[in-house]
């Protein structure tokens, strides 16, 4: 398993070592142990100058999912599940705004964006398929809280 982490902004504090971990149990849990992914942290005007040159939305959103098993070239290397993007700006005001830590916003984040490169899909799938995902986020955020998040935070 190989989990790359890239952090390009500066207005938040990313502990690189329990995100791995994380994203490690996430991918354990739902039966992809060995899979590999990257994770990149950006800031608002950098996740919405992807989110404008790939999904034509010119708008900064809080995360982006770049699954390498659909489309053309799929299952070329099918340990390799894809790219999330988070803004770590965006997490830090949804957190606030819910009176929650930074790191449970940012884990939850990367849960979402991990399900939707595992074949989740709540935007395009129908109603059914948005419940499954949501049971899916809330049974392994379940799992992560007993075992990684603390009252301020992450382990």
């Amino acid at each position: 398993m190989r989990i790359q982490i890239e952090n390009q902004q500066g207005k938040q504090k990313v502990l690189k070592r329990p995100l791995r971990k994380i994203a490690q149990k996430i991918l354990s849990v739902s039966g992809f142990p060995e899979a590999e992914l990257s994770i990149l942290i950006l800031d608002n005007a950098g996740i919405q100058v992807i989110n404008r040159d790939y999904l034509d939305r010119d708008r900064p959103t809080n995360v982006i999912s770049f699954a390498m098993q659909e489309g053309d070239g799929s299952g070329v290397q099918p340990l390799l599940l894809g790219d999330v993007v988070i803004s770590a700006e965006r997490a830090a005001a949804d957190a606030a705004e819910a009176g929650i830590p930074f790191e449970h916003e940012l884990v939850f984040l990367l849960l979402h964006g991990i399900l939707h490169l595992l074949g989740y899909d709540h935007e395009r799938g129908t109603e059914e398929q948005m419940l499954q995902m949501e049971a899916r986020e809330r049974e392994i955020f379940s799992l992560l809280n007993t075992e990684f998040l603390t009252v301020d935070g992450y382990l």
